[in-house]
């Protein structure tokens, strides 16, 4: 009895454990399978260029999207000239 109480234990433990292992891209996007921040494309564009240089990407979706590069962090990034709603935040 104490053998099958361990083992089902063990399973209910390796099981809680591994799920965020596998876990989708939606459900590491965050709520409501969103991705949080800019894409990755929006680095990518900046790459070599310093702060206040304009720069383009063509967003998954298919848009162009045109910006200035800023500093973030260590990184450079597309800050865009029409960036979209947000969509899903709170307001205060």
């Amino acid at each position: 009895m104490k053998t099958i109480k361990k083992i089902a234990i063990a399973s209910v433990m390796f099981i809680l454990c591994s799920t965020p292992a596998f876990a989708s891209e939606d459900e590491r996007r965050g709520r409501g399978g969103r991705r949080q921040g800019p894409p990755p494309e929006a680095y990518t564009a900046c790459e070599g260029k310093s702060a206040g240089d304009k720069a383009e990407f063509v967003s998954p979706r298919g848009n162009t999207v045109t910006g200035v590069c800023e500093a973030e962090g260590d990184a450079m990034v597309l800050r865009p000239d029409n960036p979209p709603p947000d969509r899903g935040k709170e307001k205060e």
